[in-house]
């Protein structure tokens, strides 16, 4: 037989430790209530993961849309700029990715397919703004024997230089991230 342990049978020997108190009202449940995952709750109708619906699921088709006008606007304002600054009018390719960028990102939302699409239409802008560009150059000269667009592409690919993959670059690049920037920030 052995001993009982001391203080079992009478008041604790330890010191009194402080009472903790808190400011926070009791949470509101209504009387019986089970939170779910505990032993007595009811399993059915719980539905571990909630479904989430867009907030505005037409947004996406006008902000795709207002994307495309955006980029036709911004090939034209590109295209119709003076011809004497058409050599430094290459560095202007972000304000087309900007222009596309907006509605895309504004309207869509976070859409992970929207900033690669807002990338496409940025280069579409600046494509579309140098093919107006060429049209420009040939059209006051005399009827073409090809046809006007067959012409134009053809100067077009007869003038491209290596600077303007840079271009293209910072139409994609910036029309990529300001997609995205733009989606994070509304």
């Amino acid at each position: 037989m052995t001993a009982p342990a001391p203080g079992t049978d009478g008041p604790s020997t330890r010191p009194r430790t402080a009472q903790h108190y808190s400011v926070a009202p009791p949470p509101a449940t209504p009387d019986g209530y089970i939170a779910p995952g505990m032993p007595g709750a009811p399993v059915a109708g719980f539905d571990p993961t909630p479904v989430r619906t867009p907030r505005h699921p037409r947004r996406t088709a006008l902000a795709i849309a207002l994307a495309l006008l955006a980029m036709l606007l911004g090939g034209l304002a590109y295209g119709s700029a003076p011809l004497r600054a058409a050599d430094s009018l290459g560095w202007l390719a972000i304000a087309p990715a900007g222009l596309v960028a907006l509605p895309l990102g504004r309207l869509g939302g976070q859409n992970r397919l929207l900033p690669p699409l807002g990338a496409l239409l940025a280069a579409g802008a600046l494509l579309l703004g140098q093919l107006i560009e060429h049209l420009r150059r040939l059209h006051p000269d005399a009827p073409t024997p090809n046809g006007l667009l067959h012409d134009t592409l053809t100067t077009w690919r007869a003038d491209l230089r290596p600077l303007d993959a840079a271009f293209y670059t910072i139409a994609l690049i910036g029309g990529y991230l300001l997609t995205r920037r733009t989606a994070t920030r509304s």
